[in-house]
């Protein structure tokens, strides 16, 4: 006969890895599509949390309920924090999307993905997707799990995080993904921005063509044009992204 035993001590802490392992699926993308089924993520999540067990369980010592019921509410705001920190880092390819739209005149056909959750016109929409599927194929997914893994040696069961560092963290990629978005579609809109000051520099010299009204015709096609730069560059941008998502999560403290 074969028998197995299982202490207290080990299904605390699986119990604990598997709650901010959760938290962060359902936060972080590619995982957060809603199109995957909640059910999913929370099994992806156990299973996770299974598969880091032999560095969580060593050394933990059982909680009383109420220290224990405190334990759990910490490894949701560590998951919930680092996932979101993730999807921050990842908005930066859906906010250059949305800069084409507002620059290209794509921004008055805005529509809400319930899937994605996104509310923008079509590069917007057309952006995260890509990122989406470029990150299952790329394999980039790999690192945002390799970065929460690796937050468990950081960040303790039970011990919670610093509130003043996660702020920071969170203000700094803010600007960094406001950076990034500039930088990934800057050339775009660079063209888009040289075609208005054209229109204007032919209203003035020549008033009653009314270049203004063929703006929005040409700013589209000149999008539409141009736009395959962009998404050409989005399987680097993709990759260089996941490795600062990586490196963000092990900045938490």
């Amino acid at each position: 006969m074969l028998g197995a035993t299982l202490s207290a001590g080990w299904l605390e802490a699986v119990g604990l890895a598997a709650v901010r392992m959760t938290a962060f699926l359902v936060i972080a993308p590619p995982f957060s599509y809603k199109a995957i089924p909640a059910r999913i993520k929370a099994m992806l999540g156990v299973a996770l949390a299974l598969a880091v067990s032999p560095r969580v369980t060593p050394g933990y010592t059982p909680l009383d309920t109420g220290p224990f019921f405190v334990a759990l509410a910490l490894e949701l705001l560590v998951g919930a924090m680092l996932g979101f920190l993730v999807s921050l880092v990842f908005a930066a390819v859906q906010t250059a999307g949305n800069l084409i739209d507002m620059f290209g005149g794509f921004q008055m056909a805005q529509a809400f993905d319930p899937g994605s959750m996104v509310n923008g016109a079509q590069f917007t929409r057309l952006f995260q997707m890509t990122a989406l599927a470029l990150m299952f194929a790329s394999g980039a997914y790999q690192l945002v799990i390799g970065g929460i893994v690796r937050s468990y040696e950081a960040l303790p069961l039970g011990g919670g995080l610093d509130l003043a560092g996660s702020a920071e963290l969170m203000v700094t990629g803010l600007s960094q993904m406001m950076l990034a978005a500039v930088q990934i579609a800057g050339p775009l809109l660079v063209v888009l921005f040289l075609a208005d000051a054209g229109l204007g520099l032919l209203t003035r010299v020549a008033p009653a063509l009314n270049a203004f009204a063929m703006s929005f015709p040409i700013k589209i096609l000149l999008t539409l044009l141009l736009a395959g730069m962009v998404v050409v560059v989005l399987p680097e941008v993709i990759s260089a992204l996941a490795t600062d998502a990586f490196r963000t999560m092990g900045e938490v403290k």
